[in-house]
């Protein structure tokens, strides 16, 4: 207490000092260094006054609150105020001191002139907040130096001189504790190759990146470019490796946050970079509205895609999230981590199977969403195909729960999360999902509810997928195995999908099926050998990689949308929509009481097979396909291909879709 009262003392006295040392100084300056005798008198006889008055507004402004080593433009902004009040006031009293002096010679000695007030006010200024900042600079250097730990800066080859360049080359310089020492800039702009940002030099192009971090002394490259291609980022990482300098990269474009970088989240290259795609733009006004001040409820909020969905649920505003999902353990890290990065939203965590209708009726009852986002789901082909009794009770039967409680409680929006592995279904779990879309939309012709499903490929990182399967065998020592070498699937990442989601469901009208542009397909093989290489690994020497062939309801090549759905833009480039005639009411329930009632009494995987190909023909079961050499599978699914593709090969629909 006694040290604090001792450091308030002396700021106090500190800035009288400065507005003193301000005004005598503009007596200086004013009258270029001789101060004639009459002025002087004055200087002495108003010093106190003006002193006073100065000091006054700053204190009835609150300047004397803020604390030094934390000041910052918003502080600079008060005491500009606050001083500017005084000036005026100042000038106020001299013109009345002016007029009054015709009726008392002795307040002649009170009119300052015009040119000491101002520069008065100006050097007030400057000395008050120069010794702030000051204070904080000390402060940050102190801070920064006590942080650093003992090892040495790495010498640092920054790759990219653009706007994130010139972020992490900032943080760099004012954090000595991240240990990162910029040696230069590597940059394929050449207006920019000579020139020097914040004390960096731009040194040549990525071309020379070899013998310039061997000239330099770079011990590693980081790739400051915040919306670098996968193609970008894959040639850099190449010519890094052959340089045999190691090679990290900044957080995504989406991390800069108030023009800052956090350099603790730098990281090696990942499988994520090598595939990524040009960044994507919301219209956030719309999801804005779609979610601001609404109760959205997720089911399989727990899952990789439902707890990234609320994720980004939390960055609109919602007036609650009610997460529901089955799997307790799931739910109690997703809530403990929203909880943790946005105590201002309200959260209702409930543990609930979406088959159980009474307890959905419960939940909806008692918290009223106006938008749901439906992704729970059994989405392993191979065990569903294996089980796929429980294929029907989850992912068609609790959808059509879901979906009918949506519905009964006026829930305005329902989104259901869908899969391309529903376009020309080979596996039970593609043709459950497409018969969740087709319940979901004959449902939207009979409802005031919009239902829309949203359908998109692979997602990179999700529980149980592709890649974390490969990092484990990599770990283990391998061998990687895959089941064809022509098998192809899409990729996107969890927050791009999630993103995406939430753009559909704001575009919803009802009824639509929304098809997420993903990009090209890309080869599971060369997928498997980039994760060796990022692992530091050869593949042949150090990995093998094994083929085993197509597993149970698998395909070589999966498609986002049918021929006859006719992808439709949208306003958005990378969301289309892909409308199919509804099928009857009626037909749709018949369906789904047979599979009811075979799901429910344990049938056989072929009786469950047979009712979806009665009713979905596009549905070709494990014992009707024919395995296909890989040149004829692949020559057969080029025609039928991807949404790209397809969208090079001939025009789409010239009439976009409203909303």
């Amino acid at each position: 207490m006694a040290s604090r009262i001792f450091n308030r003392t002396l700021q106090v006295l500190l800035d009288l000092a400065i507005l003193a040392a301000a005004y005598v100084l503009a007596y200086v300056v004013r009258f270029e260094g001789s101060v004639p005798l009459p002025m002087a008198r004055t200087l002495v006889w108003t010093l106190p006054y003006v002193v006073a008055l100065h000091y006054a507004c700053i204190f009835a402004f609150g300047v004397h609150r803020l604390a030094w080593r934390y000041v910052g433009l918003s502080d600079a902004r008060r005491i500009a105020i606050a001083l500017t009040t005084s000036t005026a006031l100042f000038i106020l009293v001299r013109v009345g001191v002016e007029q009054a002096a015709h009726l008392n010679a002795a307040l002649s000695r009170a009119i300052v002139p015009f040119g000491a007030i101002l520069t008065s006010s100006t050097f007030s200024f400057l000395g008050v907040t120069g010794v702030r900042v000051l204070r904080r600079m000390m402060a940050e250097r102190s801070e920064a130096v006590s942080r650093v730990v003992e090892r040495a800066s790495v010498p640092t080859m920054l790759i990219g001189a653009g706007r994130a360049g010139v972020l992490v080359a900032k943080e760099c310089v004012s954090r000595p504790d991240v240990a990162i020492r910029p040696v230069g800039f590597l940059d394929d702009d050449p207006v920019k190759i000579g020139t020097v940002i914040q004390g960096i030099p731009v040194l040549g192009t990525t071309a020379q990146l070899a013998q310039l971090c061997e000239k330099h002394g770079a011990e590693q490259a980081l790739i400051s470019i915040a919306s670098a291609s996968g193609k970008a980022i894959r040639r850099i990482k190449e010519l890094c490796d052959h340089a045999q300098v190691p090679v990290k990269i900044i957080p995504g474009l989406f991390e800069i946050v108030g023009g800052k970088v956090n350099l603790s989240r730098i990281r090696k290259v990942a499988i994520e970079d090598l595939l990524g795609r040009d960044p994507i733009t919301l219209d956030e006004a719309a999801i804005l509205e779609f979610v601001r001040g609404r109760v959205v409820l997720v089911t399989g909020a727990g899952g990789s895609i439902g707890s990234e969905l609320c994720r980004q649920l939390c960055l609109f505003a919602p007036a609650a999230i009610v997460l529901v999902d089955h799997a307790e353990n799931s739910l109690f890290h997703i809530e403990r981590e929203l909880r943790g990065k946005h105590p201002d939203v309200a959260l209702h965590v409930l543990v609930a199977d979406i088959r159980d209708e009474a307890r959905m009726h419960a939940i909806f009852g008692s918290h009223r969403p106006q938008v749901v986002f439906h992704a729970a789901a059994h989405k392993h082909v191979p065990m569903m195909e294996a089980n796929p009794g429980e294929a029907v009770k989850n992912n068609v039967l609790g959808t059509k729960c879901v979906a009918e409680v949506s519905d009964a409680h006026g829930v305005a929006e329902f989104v259901m999360i869908s899969t391309d592995k529903a376009v020309n279904p080979t596996s039970v779990m593609g043709v459950s999902k497409r018969a969740a879309e087709v319940f979901v939309q004959a449902l939207s012709q009979r409802s005031k509810t919009r239902f829309v499903a949203v359908r998109f490929g692979n997602v990179l990182g999700s529980a149980g997928s592709v890649v974390p399967l490969f990092q484990e065998q990599i770990a283990a020592g391998g061998p990687v195995t895959i089941t064809d070498p022509e098998m192809k699937r899409y990729f996107m990442t969890i927050p791009e999908a999630c993103q995406l989601v939430l753009q559909a469901g704001a575009m919803g009208q009802g009824g639509e099926i929304f098809v997420l542009d993903m990009g090209e397909p890309v080869k599971i093989v060369d997928l498997a050998r980039d994760l060796i290489k990022l692992s530091g690994l050869r593949e042949g020497d150090d990995i093998e990689v094994r083929f085993t062939g197509l597993r149970p309801g698998e395909k070589l090549f999966e498609e986002l949308a049918l021929e006859e759905e006719g992808a439709e833009r949208t306003r958005h480039p990378k969301v289309f929509i892909g409308r199919i005639k509804p099928h009857s009411w009626d037909a749709v329930q018949r369906f789904i009481a047979e599979l009811d009632a075979e799901a429910a009494n344990g049938a056989a995987g072929d009786r469950i097979r047979t009712i979806f190909k009665r009713f979905i023909p596009e549905y070709t079961p494990e014992t009707e396909r024919k395995r296909p050499s890989v040149a004829s599978a692949a020559q057969s699914a080029a025609p039928r291909r991807t949404a790209t593709e397809e969208r090079e090969s001939k025009p789409l629909v010239a009439t976009e879709i409203p909303g």
